[in-house]
């Protein structure tokens, strides 16, 4: 019977090699072949003698342990049956999908749920460790990472995990209740308890739905019975302006009616009652000493010993009760109350528009991200600086993803002398929150030149141009701006051939003639080499010579560079341009060779004599008999005006200067038009926005990267590159005009195939602060 489960257990195994099992030495009949399903987990090796005829032998297969024998089946089929046999299982197709896009949430949570059917040690921990080191604010699955911990009964692990837990997601009331729950379940020593509970409320104390980590607290002193404690964790509770305040208020109201004085004093308290006992009267000092011991304290719950204004005066002469002792212990708390209430009343519209406080890879619809902003302008007028930096950490959860709120918090607290919030913030932004976001990059590379680390800056432009959204203009042209600013006009002349030759290597740039036009722009206004930004014209007129907008650049470029104008090389090249295309060789449309030729009218009327012009028109009618320039009267009717007059929009230009980060607008600024250019736009949800709320708008960059209102437009009609494919964007936000920072920003998104996602960036390394949480600084 051994022999026999061995056979069985083989047959598999057997008939995934190509072969057929005819008997068992022992004589029991083998199983049909359609009732035995194929291993997977074996190597298939196809026979390499398979012909169309079947060669059965008779081989003895060892591992029956040489009682059994098989026929040699090596039949067309055996290929077939091999392929099949390779057919990766769901797990296994899931971490491909996951591997190859890691921000793919939903693929990742099916992969968790296909693991955990295994209860394997090893594949679980791999699954949450990957997942939660691209998600680590999604407390739900440290929780359930913790209890795999606990089902295989390892106290320290499961420890750990919530360690990993709280310096991952620390400002979460959650994780904090979850860990303090299992930590009572397992700690005997109600001091350790305590820690926790106190290291946990330092952080989300003051959080406005932090009343389940009160009332776990208060769940465990009650069970110890420890009046006094309790009372001092209702004396807390009821200063902080959070969502159950009058619940914790009429609460502690009831348990003081159900216990005497002392029991509810403090220590210090009890002995300043001792100490007034013997007096027949109590002076004011008396009573402002006895404020000051009813333990105020902070908006995080920490005692204070403050003093409490208005405090009760007994009348001189009145003698000492425990009775007007009693009703100085309320009147402090009721006073606490009052302030919280009124501090309540000034938040709670805030608070009650928040509907999602935690992660979630779905987007936010407009009116929480707008409340947030209002919120944070609040409490930065308040000018509470812990206040403020609580405020921010609670906003960067539920809006992880939307760089706007990062950036925000690096400036603020750039802006408040903070530092070592601003680079830890910029740190968790740029390596794990919101690391595909060419925004962020943008900022990153600003923010460290501004502060000096001109290498790191560099660093951020190279990860752009060349991993993350190679072909990106934005970031092509700061990164030239950024050389040139470090006097390597070299090196900035380097950015753009180097993102030319690239671009020339794709199949198809709507991009090149930008980047031709932004580094023709770059030599004449910067570099002041007029001939050799003619150059660049030349050479992208010969690689490109049916672009429109390369046309409508150069007779721009002729028109408003200061000197000469060469007259007699434009004309050629206009001729050239307009000539009716032979059989054999594509040229422009007739439309775009009839734009063309009347932006070079204007341009001769405007400079030449009046042969040269006479000369054009001629040729103009000769070319285009029929048209009458219908395109030119309809755009100066349509309220666009001339080319000319588009063109004497745009004003001279200096280089760019650092300009101060913004923060409006950030989530919809980098939409899926980056998709073909080298930029990855992750398949996540939460970066598309609602279908009715969208709209189709150009491209908005970021205030901080210096919009410009006039734009490509200024060069004619190319200003519609495009235009054609517009992003669903939210309704731009009125932004600053800003200098020549990232010259003309009037072109529309890029579109370019999809490239697999860029490889990750080495893992975020948590700073140290004095605060018990790695990279949270301390602040309390």
């Amino acid at each position: 019977m051994e022999n026999q489960a061995l056979g069985e257990q083989a047959y598999g195994a057997v008939e995934n090699q190509g072969y057929t099992m005819e008997a068992a030495a022992d004589g029991s009949a083998a199983a049909p072949l359609s009732e035995v399903e194929a291993s997977t987990d074996l190597p298939t090796v196809p026979s390499e003698d398979a012909t169309s005829t079947v060669e059965a032998t008779l081989v003895p297969d060892q591992s029956f342990g040489g009682n059994s024998t098989v026929v040699t089946d090596t039949t067309t089929d055996v290929q077939g049956q091999a392929e099949e046999s390779a057919v990766l299982t769901e797990e296994d197709r899931l971490w491909n999908i996951v591997m190859a896009n890691p921000a793919d949430f939903t693929a990742w949570t099916s992969l968790i749920q296909e693991v955990d059917k295994s209860e394997a040690p090893d594949r679980i921990h791999r699954v949450y460790d990957k997942f939660l080191e691209e998600f680590p604010l999604c407390y739900g699955y440290w929780k359930k990472y913790a209890d795999h911990e606990i089902r295989w009964g390892s106290h320290q692990s499961t420890i750990a995990v919530y360690e990993r837990a709280v310096q991952a997601v620390t400002y979460s009331v959650d994780i904090w209740t979850h860990y303090c729950s299992y930590f009572i379940s397992k700690q005997e020593d109600p001091d350790e308890i305590r820690r926790l509970f106190e290291r946990g409320l330092s952080y989300v104390g003051s959080d406005y739905m932090s009343h389940i980590l009160w009332d776990k607290y208060l769940e465990f002193e009650v069970g110890l019975n420890e009046i006094n404690r309790i009372s001092q964790l209702y004396t807390r509770i009821i200063q902080l302006p959070i969502q159950k305040l009058d619940h914790y208020y009429h609460s502690y109201k009831q348990f003081i009616t159900l216990h005497t004085l002392s029991d509810l004093q403090t220590d210090e308290e009890k002995i300043a009652t001792m100490a007034a006992m013997p007096a027949t009267t109590i002076t004011e000092a008396n009573n402002v000493e006895a404020g000051a011991a009813e333990g105020v304290v902070d908006e995080e719950g920490n005692m204070m010993g403050a003093k409490v204004e208005g405090s009760v005066k007994q009348e001189q002469g009145s003698e000492w009760s425990e009775e007007n002792e009693l009703a100085k212990f309320n009147y402090f708390r009721d006073e606490l109350y009052k302030a919280a209430k009124e501090q309540d009343a000034r938040i709670s519209d805030y608070e009650s528009a928040i509907r999602r406080p935690y992660f979630h890879v779905k987007p936010l619809d407009d009116a929480q991200l707008a409340n947030w902003h209002r919120y944070l302008d609040f409490m930065e007028k308040e000018g509470d600086f812990a206040k403020v930096v609580k405020l921010y950490e609670r906003c960067l959860i539920a809006c992880a993803n939307y760089p706007e709120y990062w950036i925000r918090y690096v400036s603020h607290m750039d802006l408040q002398g903070s530092m070592e919030y601003a680079v830890d913030a910029l740190t968790r932004a740029t390596q794990i929150f919101v690391k595909r976001r060419p925004e962020i990059h943008l900022f990153a590379a600003r923010f460290k030149e501004e502060h000096g680390d001109i290498e790191g800056a560099r660093l951020e432009y190279q990860f752009l141009n060349s991993t993350l959204a190679p072909g990106l203009l934005e970031s092509i042209v700061r990164a030239a701006n950024f050389e040139y600013r470090q006097a390597n006009i070299d090196g900035a002349s380097m950015v753009f051939t180097s993102a030319i030759e690239y671009e020339k290597s794709k199949e198809e740039s709507r991009a090149l003639p930008y980047l031709f036009i932004q580094y023709a722009r770059f030599l004449d206004q910067v570099v002041q080499d007029t001939e050799k930004a003619r150059g660049v014209y030349a050479d992208a007129l010969a690689f490109l010579p049916l672009s429109k907008t390369l046309w409508e650049a150069l007779i721009h470029f002729e028109t408003y560079r200061s000197g000469p104008k060469d007259l007699e090389r434009l004309e050629s090249l206009i001729e050239e341009a307009t000539s009716a295309p032979k059989p054999d060789v594509p040229g422009l449309s007739a439309v775009d060779r009839e734009e063309i030729s009347n932006i070079y009218l204007e341009f001769v009327d405007l400079f030449g004599d009046l042969e040269r012009l006479k000369k054009a028109e001629a040729r103009h009618r000769h070319l285009f008999p029929l048209r009458k320039t219908l395109e030119s009267r309809k755009r100066s009717s349509d309220g666009s005006g001339s080319d000319r007059a588009k063109m004497l929009k745009v004003s001279a230009s200096s280089p760019a200067q650092a300009g101060g980060p913004a923060y409006a607008n950030g989530q919809s600024q980098w939409g899926a038009g980056y998709g073909q250019q080298g930029y990855v736009q992750p398949s996540q949800a939460w970066q598309q926005q609602p279908a009715q709320q969208a709209q189709a708008q150009p491209q908005q960059w970021n205030a901080a990267y210096g919009p410009q209102p006039a734009g490509y437009n200024a060069y004619g009609t190319y200003g519609a590159y495009g235009a054609t494919q517009p992003q669903a964007l939210p309704p731009p936000q009125q932004q600053p005009a800003a200098a020549y920072g990232s010259y003309a920003q009037g072109y529309t998104p890029q579109a370019f195939p999809q490239q697999p996602a860029y490889p990750q960036q080495p893992a975020y390394t948590q700073q140290q602060a004095p605060a018990q949480q790695a990279y949270y600084p301390a602040y309390y």
